[in-house]
């Protein structure tokens, strides 16, 4: 390890804020997609179809990075983690294309208009659920012999990962319902009002679960939240995600339009930080950490003069196009 700069905790960074912005990104957008489905007619429809359209092929922008970040600078980690869970993956990839086309061809092949209406939904509906399958596999941890993936392909279907299925598909209706509160208005905004409501729910269901059954499951995670001083250092997260979820809970019910999503955004960093607080500084869960699992410093020295190169780029025009785009759209002549 080098003594003077060390890449790991930068690549580390890298990668965490590629994830990041993605579930926040993306999230949105697939959350949007699953609550279209819940639209009581076709202006409604347009009306959700153009809150997302400039912005959601871009989202997913920040999945590619978060990958190809991955296997340049942990390939052992990749080279594990990817035959663990190829079939999740693969649902989700070919959900976001069908999603992709779905998208595309509602507007292009009218005769078929409600086919592609209900791909739209559930293309968004089985991404989310396959990405929250990944999620609850990589937790729950992957059976490695020496420096291999050596468990079945079915290893990552288990109660705990369809829970953390269904609980990503109330996190990213959660966060879709906020986006479209912010951008909508009147009966589209009221419902997503209502349908948010019932997403938060489902989301303290699932963080409760989830914080249960984990420590549970693991002495390691039960030691790293509950040993002292670990309980006091750590206790924050648990309590700031208690009145952050409080406090979406009364913005969904007033007529504030931006506190909802951002409450949405708030709830998910504190999940995303509880997660890294069980884990790290694993990246194979339980098997290896992110010093063992790291490429050679000359390669991810090299990868990083490109990526430090890029990264502004992709994140200076993603906040050009969301800053296009702000203001509220219209179902027939879309953002004003």
């Amino acid at each position: 390890m080098n003594a003077v700069l060390d890449f790991v905790p930068i690549w580390t960074v890298i990668i965490g804020l590629g994830v990041f912005l993605y579930v926040m990104l993306d999230g949105f957008d697939l959350g949007v997609g699953m609550l279209y489905g819940f639209a009581p007619d076709t202006p409604s429809r347009n009306l959700i179809m153009n809150s997302v359209a400039p912005i959601w092929d871009g989202n997913e922008t920040w999945l590619v990075l978060g990958g190809v970040a991955l296997l340049a600078a942990f390939p052992l980690a990749f080279a594990i983690i990817i035959p663990a869970v190829y079939f999740p993956v693969l649902v989700m990839l070919l959900s976001l294309v069908f999603r992709g086309l779905a998208f595309e061809f509602r507007f292009r092949d009218g005769e078929h208009k409600t086919f592609w209406d209900h791909a739209f939904c559930y293309g968004s509906a089985s991404a989310t659920f396959a990405q929250g399958v990944v999620l609850g596999s990589f937790i729950q941890g992957f059976e490695v012999t020496g420096r291999s993936f050596s468990g079945s392909s079915f290893d990552f279907l288990t109660p705990f990962s369809i829970l953390t299925g269904i609980a990503l598909m109330f996190g990213y209706g959660l966060l879709g319902a906020g986006w479209l509160i912010l951008k909508t208005e009147g009966d589209v905004q009221a419902l997503a009002r209502r349908q948010g409501r019932i997403c938060l729910l489902g989301v303290l269901a699932a963080i409760g679960i989830v914080s249960l059954w984990t420590p549970l499951a693991s002495d390691a995670i039960a030691a790293r939240w509950f040993s002292f001083p670990n309980i006091i250092i750590f206790a924050p997260v648990p309590i700031l995600a208690l009145v952050v979820a409080a406090l979406t809970w009364r913005a969904l019910g007033s007529a504030r339009e931006g506190a909802p999503f951002i409450g949405a955004i708030a709830l998910f960093a504190l999940s995303y930080i509880g997660i890294a607080i069980s884990l790290f500084p694993m990246i194979v869960p339980y098997k290896f950490t992110l010093w063992e699992a790291a490429s050679s410093e000359s390669t991810q020295a090299f990868l990083l003069v490109g990526t430090l190169v890029l990264l502004p780029v992709v994140l200076m025009y993603t906040a050009w196009s969301y800053w296009v785009f702000r203001g509220k759209v219209k179902a027939h002549i879309g953002y004003h």
